[in-house]
C-alpha cells in the first residue's frame, strides 16, 4: 500500500486498516494489516515474518514526526521442514525518496546472512548505494529451522590446489571471510611494479577466490584491485607481512615505488588496495635507497629496513611515519648502488625481547662496500641501535656468503632469548646466533648444517603450544627440491616424530621449492607455498603432505541476531554440533574442542560426544555474551569433503526469532501523513508476507490546516433556491425589504481547507443560529470545501449572524487543543441595514 496519502486520522474510524497498535518499552510498535496476515504462529512447517517499528528519534512517541528516524524490524521465524535451505528476506522501502529515505549503512542482518541493496527495487548488489536505496535484502544459503544458530564450514584437508598460485608466490597469508570461507593470499616476490602480483585461493573450495582473474596488480591509490599489468608497486626479495590487529582483513606489505620505499596496504575482504604510506624517498648517494626487506611489528609500529641499512617505521593506528624516522643504519647497506632503484635487499627481519633484528648480505655485486653477512639490532625504546650492538655482528665468514633470513631463538620455556641467521655460499647452511644483549649464542642443532650443499633457508614459522615451541624451516636448493625442517626449542633438538627433512613427493613430484609456511591454529596444519607455485599443506606433527586435519571456529554472539533495541531476546546457549560428516571418519580421541571468550580465555574444553555434539548449556549467556567454539579434527578419511557435501560446525542458542533491520528518515513534507513497511521472504516453506506496519506522521509546526469560513445569506425568498445546492443568489447582506420586519432567513456557510494538510473533526460554530451547528463533525482534505445550509425565523431585524469553524490537523498528537478559524458574518437586512456593517 502507499506510504502516504490523504486519509482519515488514526482513531476508531481507521480500525479497518490497522487492527493492532502496541507500544513497547523500547519505543516499538506493531501494526497488522488485515490485508496481509502472516500464517498463524506455530503452524507446522510454515515460517513467519513479523514486522515491527521503533521510533529512534523519540522512543515511544506515536505518531512519529517529520524528520524522525524509524527503525523497521522484521523478525523471521524459520519453521521450514527438512534440511537447511536457502532463505531470502526482501524489504522494499515504500515510497522511498518521497515519504521516507533510507539511512546509509543502517541495514543490519544476522550473522551468516548476506546483505544486499537495490536502487531500483529489483536489481540487488552487495554495495550500499546510500540514500538512493529503494529496497534491501538479506539472504542465507542454508537457513536452519529456528534461526538461532551460526555455522561455518569445516575446512577440507588442503590438497595441492589445481590452479597455480604463481611461480613467484611467497608466504601464504590466511584470511577467514565473514561467510566462513578460508582464503590463502600471496604476493609474487621480486616483481616489477606493473606486473600483477596478488593471488587469492579459496581453501574451502580448492578453487581461485571470487573476484578474479588472478593475479591482480597492486597500486598506491586506494580502490578495487585492477587487472592486467597496471600496477605501480614493486615487491622485495624476501617479503614479510603484517596483519593489522585493529582492522580485520587488512594486510601490510613492504613496497617500493619509483619515488619511495614504504608500506603497501591490501584489504583482503574488500579485494582492494587501501593505500601506500611512504617512509623515505628512493635514491641518494653514495648509498642509495633502492629496496627494502620485509616488515615486522613491535608495540603498535611497523618496522622495515632500507638498502641503506636505515630503519623505517610506521605507526599502525593512524598510518603515519614514526617521529624521527628513517632512523640511522643498524646494518651495513646492501645492493645500494646509486641509480639502481628496485635492486633487491638481501636479508630478513625478526623481533625478540622488544627489539627489532635485521640481517644484511652486502655482496660484492651491487653493494657499495662488500662485506660478510651481519646481524644488527634496533631498539624502539631509544630509536637507535641496541645496547651491545653498536656495530653489526658478523654472521658469516666472507662476502661470498649470503642470507635470506633472520629468526628468533627461544629458551626451553619458550622465551625469546636471541636472534640467528642461516647463511650459505654453496656449501651447507651456516647458522650464527647472538643473544638479545649482543653476546654470542650457541647455534641450535636444527639440522640445517647437514641438509646439503647449496640449500637455501627461509624464515621459519614459529608454532607455540602448551607443551612445545617449534620453528618450521622452509628449505630448497642443491640436492633438496623442497622440504620442511622442524626444530623443538623446548627439547633443544629436531622435533620428535618429524623427519629430519620432510619432503613432499605428492606435490608436483616433490619439486615444491618451499618459501614460506603459515600455521592455521584451527586445523593445526601448516599451509605452504614455494617457488613451484603450488599451495599445499604439511602435518606439523608428522611432516606428511597433505595434512589430513579439519576444523572450524564459530563465534556466537546472540545479541548480533537482534536490532530492534529491545532486551530479553536471549535465553541461553544450547549446543555445538558437527553436521554433514561421518563421525567414523573422525578420530574423536585426537580431536579437541575449546570454548573461549573473545579475549581467548578458555571457558570449557569439552570432548566431542560420539554424536558429534558439545553441550554449551553450562555457559551463562549473561556472563559471556559472546563465545567462540573451536573444533580441531584429526581425520581418518577426507571422503566427506566433496563438491556437493560441505561438513559444518554449528553453534546454537535458545532465543527469539532473529531480526533484519533497516532505518529510514521521514521526509519533512506536509503531504507525508503516514509511512509504512511490508516485508516478503522465500524459504523452504514457500513464500511469506509480513504484516504491514503503518505509522502516522504528526504534522510539524508548519503543517497546519488553513481553514476559512464564509457566511452568506440567500438574496431571494424561494426555499428551493436557498436550500442545499440552491442557486441563490447568495450575498453577505440580504436586499433591503426582503424580510420585511420579520421572516425566514436562509444561510449558507462554506468551510474551506487550503492546506497543507487535512483538517479533521471540523465543526461549525454559530451561536445565533443553532440549526447551523447541526451539521455535525466532518473532515476536509487539502483543497476541499464543505457547505452547510440552515435557516432561522427572525423576529427582529437587522441581524448580523457570525460563524466560525473549530478543527484539528491530521495526526496531531493526543491532547493538542483544536484550532478555531477566523469568523465570518452575513446580515439579514431591514430598513436599518444601512447602519450595519458586513464582514
Amino acid at each position: 500500500m502507499p506510504a502516504y496519502r490523504s486519509r482519515r486520522p488514526l482513531r476508531t474510524a481507521a480500525a479497518a486498516v490497522l487492527t493492532a497498535l502496541a507500544l513497547t518499552a523500547a519505543g516499538g510498535f506493531t501494526a497488522t494489516s488485515t490485508a496481509s496476515e502472516p500464517a498463524p504462529a506455530g503452524a507446522a512447517g510454515t515460517s513467519t515474518l513479523v514486522k515491527t517499528a521503533q521510533n529512534v528519534t523519540d522512543p515511544g512517541r506515536v505518531p512519529v514526526d517529520h524528520g524522525s528516524t524509524v527503525n523497521w524490524t522484521v523478525s523471521y521465524s524459520n519453521d521450514a521442514p527438512g534440511a537447511p535451505a536457502p532463505a531470502v528476506i526482501t524489504d522494499p522501502i515504500a515510497d522511498a525518496g518521497t515519504a521516507q529515505t533510507y539511512v546509509p549503512g543502517s541495514l543490519k542482518v544476522p550473522p551468516g546472512w548476506t546483505a544486499a541493496w537495490s536502487s531500483d527495487g529489483t536489481t540487488f548488489t552487495g554495495s550500499d548505494p546510500g540514500t538512493a536505496t529503494r529496497a534491501v535484502r538479506a539472504s542465507h544459503p542454508a537457513a536452519r529451522p529456528g534461526g538461532t544458530a551460526h555455522a561455518n564450514d569445516l575446512l577440507p584437508p588442503v590438497r595441492p590446489t589445481v590452479q597455480s598460485t604463481g611461480g613467484d608466490g611467497f608466504t601464504p597469508v590466511l584470511h577467514r571471510t565473514d561467510s566462513g570461507d578460508v582464503e590463502a593470499w600471496n604476493m609474487y616476490h621480486h616483481t616489477g611494479p606493473a606486473a600483477p602480483q596478488a593471488v587469492c585461493s579459496n581453501l574451502s573450495t580448492g578453487q581461485p577466490c571470487a573476484g578474479g582473474p588472478w593475479p591482480r596488480p597492486l597500486n598506491t591509490t586506494p580502490g578495487p584491485l585492477g587487472s592486467g599489468s597496471t600496477g605501480n608497486i614493486s615487491s622485495p626479495l624476501t617479503p614479510q607481512y603484517v596483519l593489522d590487529p585493529g582492522r580485520p582483513g587488512v594486510l601490510y606489505y613492504p613496497a617500493v615505488t619509483a619515488a619511495a620505499l614504504g608500506v603497501g596496504c591490501l584489504d583482503l575482504g574488500a579485494r582492494a588496495n587501501c593505500g601506500f604510506f611512504a617512509l623515505r624517498a628512493t635514491g641518494g648517494s653514495p648509498s642509495s635507497a633502492n629496496g627494502m626487506a620485509g616488515l615486522v611489528a613491535e608495540d603498535g609500529k611497523l618496522y622495515g629496513v632500507a638498502s641503506t641499512g636505515q630503519v623505517l617505521c610506521l605507526e599502525i593506528a593512524d598510518r603515519t611515519p614514526c617521529a624521527g624516522q628513517p632512523y640511522a643504519p643498524v646494518v651495513r647497506p646492501n645492493h645500494d648502488l646509486p641509480g639502481a632503484t628496485g635492486s633487491l635487499y638481501l636479508g630478513g627481519m625478526t623481533t625478540a625481547g622488544g627489539k627489532v633484528f635485521v640481517s644484511s648480505s652486502p655482496q660484492t655485486s651491487g653493494s657499495t662496500l662488500a662485506a660478510a653477512p651481519a646481524l644488527g639490532c634496533f631498539d624502539p625504546a631509544t630509536a637507535t641501535v641496541c645496547a651491545g650492538w653498536d656495530t653489526a655482528h658478523p654472521a658469516g665468514p666472507s662476502a661470498a656468503h649470503y642470507s635470506y633470513n633472520a629468526f628468533t631463538s627461544y629458551t626451553a620455556s619458550g622465551a625469546a632469548n636471541g636472534v640467528c641467521t642461516a647463511t650459505t655460499n654453496g656449501g651447507s647452511p651456516l647458522t650464527t646466533c647472538y643473544g638479545i644483549d649482543g653476546s654470542p649464542l650457541a647455534a641450535p642443532a636444527t639440522g640445517l648444517g647437514t641438509v646439503g650443499n647449496g640449500v637455501l633457508v627461509f624464515n621459519p614459522e614459529v608454532v607455540t603450544t602448551a607443551t612445545d615451541t617449534r620453528s618450521y624451516f622452509p628449505v630448497w636448493g642443491g640436492p633438496v627440491p623442497g622440504a620442511t625442517l622442524c626444530y623443538s626449542w623446548t627439547a633443544a633438538q629436531p622435533c620428535a616424530g618429524f623427519p629430519a627433512a620432510a619432503t613432499h613427493p605428492g606435490v608436483g613430484g616433490g619439486a615444491t621449492r618451499d618459501y614460506g609456511y603459515t600455521y592455521d591454529a584451527t586445523t593445526r596444519c601448516l599451509i605452504a607455498l614455494g617457488d613451484a607455485g603450488i599451495l599445499f599443506s604439511v602435518d606439523p606433527g608428522t611432516g606428511a603432505t597433505p595434512c589430513v586435519h579439519s576444523g572450524a571456529a564459530v563465534t556466537l554472539k546472540p545479541s548480533d541476531f537482534y536490532c530492534d533495541g529491545s532486551s530479553g531476546h536471549v535465553q541461553g546457549y544450547t549446543e555445538a554440533r558437527l553436521e554433514a560428516i561421518d563421525l567414523a571418519h573422525v578420530d574423536l580421541a585426537a580431536s579437541t574442542v575449546a570454548v573461549t571468550d573473545p579475549d581467548g580465555t578458555v571457558l570449557a574444553a569439552p570432548a566431542l560426544t560420539p554424536a558429534g555434539t558439545v553441550d554449551l548449556s553450562g555457559i551463562a549467556a549473561a556472563d559471556h555474551p559472546s563465545i567462540t567454539v573451536t573444533v580441531q579434527l584429526v581425520l581418518n578419511s577426507a571422503a566427506d569433503f566433496s563438491a556437493t557435501n560441505h561438513p559444518v560446525l554449528v553453534a546454537s542458542y535458545e532465543g527469539d526469532a532473529p531480526q533484519v533491520c533497516v532505518r529510514t528518515v521521514v521526509e519533512a513534507d506536509c503531504a507525508v501523513t503516514q509511512v509504512s513497511d511490508t516485508a516478503t521472504a522465500t524459504d523452504g516453506s514457500g513464500s511469506l508476507t509480513s504484516n504491514t506496519v503503518e505509522l502516522a506522521v504528526a504534522p510539524g509546526a508548519h503543517c497546519k490546516p488553513e481553514v476559512t469560513v464564509n457566511k452568506e445569506i440567500c438574496t431571494v425568498s424561494n426555499p428551493h433556491a436557498c436550500g442545499p445546492g440552491g442557486a441563490g443568489p447568495w450575498a453577505k447582506k440580504s436586499p433591503v425589504g426582503l424580510l420585511q420586519l420579520l421572516g425566514t432567513a436562509y444561510w449558507r456557510i462554506t468551510v474551506t481547507n487550503t492546506g497543507p494538510v487535512e483538517a479533521t473533526g471540523v465543526t461549525v460554530n454559530d451561536p445565533t443560529t443553532h440549526g447551523c451547528q447541526a451539521a455535525g463533525t466532518f473532515d476536509l482534505a487539502v483543497g476541499a470545501s464543505r457547505q452547510v445550509y440552515c435557516n432561522s425565523f427572525l423576529l427582529a431585524l437587522p441581524l448580523k449572524n457570525t460563524a466560525s469553524a473549530t478543527f484539528s490537523g491530521l495526526n496531531e498528537p493526543p491532547g493538542t487543543p483544536p484550532t478555531t478559524s477566523a469568523p465570518s458574518s452575513a446580515i439579514a437586512c431591514s430598513l436599518l441595514c444601512i447602519l450595519t456593517k458586513e464582514s
